[in-house]
C-alpha cells in the first residue's frame, strides 16, 4: 500500500451478483469527486459473480479513469472481499461501502468533513432505528445489541462496515491476520480517535440480498466468538448449576430416605439423565465452535485469490 504521493480518497466496494444496480452505484460514487476536493480511486471487488457484474464494471472502467476492478478467483465472502480491496488502496483516506446502496455513498463527504474538522482517525456510519418490516432487520438489531453487551465496545450497536478512515487506522486494521473476521469489531478493537455520523438506512436499490440467513448467522457467530469470553464461560456456569442442583437433589433424597417418605420411580432418573446430557451437549457445541475456529486459523490458508486486477 503506497501512502505517499498526492492526496487521494480510496473507496472499496465489494460486489457479488449486483448487475441490476451497478449503473446507479457507479453514477453516485463517481459524483463524489464533485463533493470532495481530492483525487478519488474507486476499487470494485468482484467476489466471484456469476451474472454480468464483472462485464458491467469493466465497461464503466473504460469510461472512468478513477475506477479499478479487482477480480477474485471465486466467491470468498463479504469480509474477505473487503480485505482484498483494502490491501490494494493507494489513498491517504479510505472508505468502505457495501454495494447494495442501502448505505448512501453521498454520506462519505460528511464523514470526510467530520474526520478533518475533529481530527479523527475513523468515522463510521451509525444507522438510526427504522420501522421493522421484516425478520432480518429485527434480528440485526438484536445481534448488534447483544454484540455490544458481550464485546464491551461502546457505540458498536447499529454499526456496519460503512466507514472512512485515515492511513494510520487502515495500517492497523491490515495487521490482523485471522481467517474468521468481523470488520466492525476489528475496527473498534484498533482504537484511535473514532466518531460517527448518523443516517437512515435505505432499502436496496434493486435486487435481493446475496447474504443467506445461514451466512448471516455464521458472521454473527464469528463476531461473538472472536470478541467475547461469554460462550466458553456458559460452560462453567452450566457446570456449576448442575453441581448445585444435584447436590441439593442428593441432599433431599438422603433426607427423604432417612425420614421414610422417599418416592420411588424412573421419572427422576430419566430427568436427571436428560439434564446432564443437555449440559454435556451444550458444552460440546460451544467447545466445537472454538475448536473449529482454532482449526481454521491454524491452517493459515489465504483469505482470497486474485484472478486479475484491472487497474
Amino acid at each position: 500500500m503506497d501512502l505517499s504521493g498526492l492526496f487521494m480518497l480510496s473507496i472499496v466496494i465489494p460486489l457479488y451478483n449486483e448487475a441490476s444496480l451497478i449503473d446507479e452505484l457507479v453514477a453516485r460514487v463517481v459524483s463524489l469527486s464533485k463533493q470532495i476536493d481530492c483525487e478519488i480511486e474507486i476499487i470494485f471487488v468482484d467476489d466471484g459473480s456469476t451474472d454480468d457484474t464483472l462485464e458491467k464494471l469493466l465497461k464503466h472502467r473504460s469510461a472512468h479513469a478513477s475506477i479499478k476492478v479487482l477480480e477474485l478467483s471465486r466467491n470468498f465472502g463479504h469480509q474477505a472481499a473487503y480485505t482484498a480491496g483494502l490491501q490494494q488502496v493507494n489513498g491517504q483516506y479510505v472508505a468502505i461501502l457495501d454495494g447494495d446502496l442501502q448505505d448512501p455513498p453521498e454520506l462519505i463527504a460528511n464523514m470526510y468533513d467530520k474526520l478533518i474538522a475533529e481530527e479523527l482517525d475513523v468515522v463510521y456510519g451509525k444507522r438510526l432505528n427504522s420501522s421493522i418490516k421484516h425478520r432480518r432487520p429485527l434480528l440485526s438489531i438484536l445481534f448488534h445489541k447483544l454484540f455490544k453487551r458481550l464485546s464491551g465496545f461502546q457505540d458498536i450497536d447499529n454499526v456496519g462496515n460503512f466507514s472512512l478512515m485515515n492511513a494510520k487506522a487502515l495500517q492497523a486494521l491490515l495487521e490482523f491476520r485471522e481467517t474468521n473476521r468481523y470488520l466492525p469489531g476489528l475496527r473498534a478493537f484498533i482504537g484511535f480517535k473514532q466518531g460517527f455520523v448518523e443516517y437512515q438506512r435505505s432499502d436496496r436499490f434493486a435486487g435481493s440480498s446475496k447474504m443467506t440467513f445461514s451466512q448471516l448467522i455464521s458472521l454473527s457467530s464469528d463476531a461473538i466468538f472472536s470478541f467475547s469470553k461469554l460462550p466458553i464461560r456458559i460452560c462453567l456456569y452450566l457446570g456449576i448449576t448442575g453441581i448445585v442442583v444435584f447436590f441439593l437433589a442428593g441432599l433431599y433424597t438422603l433426607i427423604a430416605k432417612i425420614a421414610g417418605f422417599a418416592l420411588f420411580g424412573w421419572s427422576s432418573t430419566v430427568l436427571s439423565i436428560y439434564f446432564l446430557g443437555s449440559i454435556q451437549l451444550t458444552f460440546l457445541g460451544i467447545l466445537g465452535e472454538y475448536i473449529f475456529r482454532i482449526h481454521t486459523e491454524s491452517q493459515k490458508r489465504p483469505l482470497f485469490f486474485i484472478k486479475e486486477y484491472h487497474n
